[in-house]
């Protein structure tokens, strides 16, 4: 059994601090703590590591990052970073947005439905820590998702932020228009963009604030 991170205590507590709604009834960690704390319970039991990475719950094994939990408006969520190599014979595991290649989740609404799958659930992070000690790796589809019109306007605007983009890492440029795709408006995406033009220009991904806090 590992060890209980304090850290995890105030995020069941209080929220992820991610929002305007930390430590207020309103925030969606706190409708959720039955539920988060019994999934906190069936993850101590397997071992591995508990640490606090972007604002949650993050279980790893020997350094890398096996299970993540965390707190939607209608659900809790327990996902695999490599979930996608999985063989979930229950047919469980869902993929959270049509653009996730290697993540897989699990959806909780109560405590009894976790309960029911607390067995399951320890069986597939028995297999994914495997599949880790194996040295297995997902393999990314290779064609890049087209890069937004609003963004390539922004470059011909200002030449040093394609230059600064184009320095990041290929994964961090991905999450970027990822974030910039998202909104069907042109102004929307527009927003999302100038946003995050210092952060770009750090040479910053867009998760990168939420890491280094």
């Amino acid at each position: 059994m590992t060890t209980l991170n304090p850290k995890v205590d105030l995020f069941i507590a209080d929220g992820c601090g991610r929002c305007d709604y930390y430590a207020t009834d309103q925030c969606k960690v706190r409708f959720w703590q039955p539920e988060l704390q019994l999934v906190r319970e069936i993850m101590l039991e397997t071992g591995l590591d508990e640490e606090i990475k972007w604002g949650v719950p993050v279980y790893c094994f020997q350094g890398k990052n096996i299970v993540i939990t965390g707190a939607l408006k209608d659900c809790v969520t327990l996902g695999f970073f490599k979930g996608v190599l999985l063989k979930d014979p229950l047919k469980v595991l869902e993929k959270q947005g049509q653009n996730v290649q290697s993540a897989r989740i699990l959806r909780f609404t109560s405590v009894d439905q976790i309960s029911k799958l607390s067995d399951t659930i320890k069986k597939y992070v028995e297999e994914a820590v495997a599949l880790e000690e194996s040295g297995a790796k997902v393999e990314f589809k290779k064609t890049p998702e087209p890069v937004p019109d609003e963004l390539i306007q922004k470059f011909d605007e200002l030449p040093a932020l394609k230059s600064a983009f184009y320095a990041l890492t290929p994964g961090k440029q991905r999450g970027y228009i990822l974030h910039f795709s998202q909104p069907k408006q042109s102004a929307s995406k527009i927003s999302r963009i100038e946003k995050c033009i210092p952060k770009i220009m750090n040479g910053e991904g867009f998760h990168d604030g939420y890491k280094s806090s």
